[in-house]
């Protein structure tokens, strides 16, 4: 029966961190280059581009979406 709670609790804490997953679309302000991240950045050499305030699920749809920003779409 413990074994059984502690993976329920287990499973339970995984898939609550897997939910709250988040990919952004930043710029490196010296190189100009975009990248896809998992965390907001903190620095002022990266900023977050793209339509305000997005948030994507999954990195897959960062990375398509980055396709489309024009600032990180090369000359």
């Amino acid at each position: 029966m413990m074994k059984l709670l502690t993976t329920a609790a287990v499973l339970g804490f995984v898939t609550a961190a897997h939910a709250q997953t988040t990919f952004y679309i930043v710029q490196d302000t010296t190189t100009k280059r975009c990248t896809v991240v998992r965390e907001k950045p903190t620095t002022k050499t990266t900023v977050i581009v793209g339509p305000a305030g997005t948030v994507y699920k999954t990195e897959t749809e960062a990375q398509t979406a980055m396709k489309k920003i024009k600032v990180c779409v090369a000359d």
